[in-house]
């Protein structure tokens, strides 16, 4: 009897560890719009790098929200409830709003960042709107790194907040660098984040 119920643990235990999932730390994504290393284990982008594709669309993102990817483990929305924490499109959906199917592919939360909802909707936004304005007239690619460290903050649902934000735009030959702490800014000059 005793021999029975050690065997028993041990296959429950075993099944349990084989049905827990193995979460990756660097998973590279690469579509049509934009190249990303996504972490599981943070469940937040760490990189990602795009080029502007439709700097004077006019498509609409009406009833778009962000969707989950089935086979890698990212945010959702318990993370972002109840925070100052926007869903910042790394890739913004205006940046690539020719057509509702390419505004929809960029809000996929593979393309979600947790960002302090005073950054999102202030310098980050006015900083995205020059881009757009350069790419009417020369190509304009952009690189952002998600800066995490040992004390990045671990949200109760899981999701790790990055500390801040490196955005690299590179046009012709002109390769400018910003650096955006994760948190609510003193101000919406996105000119004071450029890195000399």
């Amino acid at each position: 009897m005793k021999k029975s119920l050690l065997i028993l643990i041990t296959l429950l235990i075993s099944v349990n560890l084989f049905s827990q999932k193995i979460l990756r730390d660097s998973i590279m994504i690469k579509t049509d719009m934009f190249q990303i290393v996504y972490s599981e284990t943070l469940q937040q982008p760490k990189w990602i790098k795009y080029t502007v594709q439709c700097p004077s669309g006019s498509a609409s993102r009406s009833g778009m929200d962000f969707y989950i990817c089935d086979s890698i483990t990212t945010s959702d929305n318990k993370d972002y409830e109840n925070n100052p924490y926007d869903k910042g499109h790394l890739a913004p959906a205006a940046h690539f709003n020719c057509t509702k199917e390419m505004i929809f592919k960029t809000f996929t939360y593979l393309n979600c960042a947790l960002q302090q909802e005073n950054l999102n909707r202030g310098a980050w936004r006015l900083l995205e709107a020059k881009e757009r304005e350069l790419a009417k007239t020369q190509t304009v690619t952009v690189e952002i790194r998600c800066h995490f460290t040992k004390t990045s903050k671990v949200l109760p649902s899981g999701a790790t907040i990055p500390d801040g934000f490196w955005k690299t735009i590179t046009y012709g030959n002109v390769v400018e660098k910003y650096y955006f702490k994760n948190e609510k800014p003193t101000t919406t000059d996105y000119t004071k984040f450029k890195i000399k």
